[in-house]
């Protein structure tokens, strides 16, 4: 059986310093993992509906963004299955989720929902004029890749694991 695809999806505006976090951990994965099969590295920007199609090309889907989860500046989280869908459901704390959950809702009912999903977030400590993250969230980008790369390892390991 063919291996399922994984999108990892970096959201986020790199002009306003944190709320870029997602591109700027899709550009770290992109140096540091450069030949990983069945996984695509995407620069999602600020979101469109032509993304769509990538959650038709892919069955399992990470993203990666600045949200507010109410923890300190620099938390990260990751939420797996439901509970990312409870988060984006119950909390319009970030710029993007309207239009997230409308690209799920997307893949929802065109039949291409991703078996695997998950949110990769990172609680922001400035969303001013910048084109870097602040101190506290740049120190938590390669350690929101590694969380990228063990769910993929973990997805690949079957349901089970």
């Amino acid at each position: 059986m063919e291996t399922e695809r994984t999108l990892v999806l970096g959201i986020g505006n790199t002009l306003l310093s944190d709320e870029g976090v997602g591109i700027h951990v899709i550009n770290y994965l992109t140096a540091a993992y450069p030949d990983t099969t069945g996984v695509s590295f995407v620069d999602g920007g600020t979101l469109s509906f032509t993304l769509a199609h990538l959650l038709v090309e892919n069955q399992r889907v990470i993203v990666v963004d600045a949200a507010r989860t109410g923890g300190a500046p620099g938390t990260l989280v990751v939420l797996e299955a439901e509970e990312m869908d409870r988060y984006l459901m119950g909390n319009r704390s970030s710029v993007h989720e309207v239009g997230l959950m409308d690209l799920l809702d997307i893949a929802r009912l065109s039949d291409h929902y991703p078996s695997h999903r998950a949110l990769i977030g990172i609680e922001p400590e400035s969303l001013e004029w910048g084109e870097q993250p602040s101190a506290v969230v740049a120190v938590v980008v390669p350690k929101a890749a590694e969380q990228v790369m063990a769910l993929v390892h973990k997805w690949d390991g079957g349901e089970n694991s």
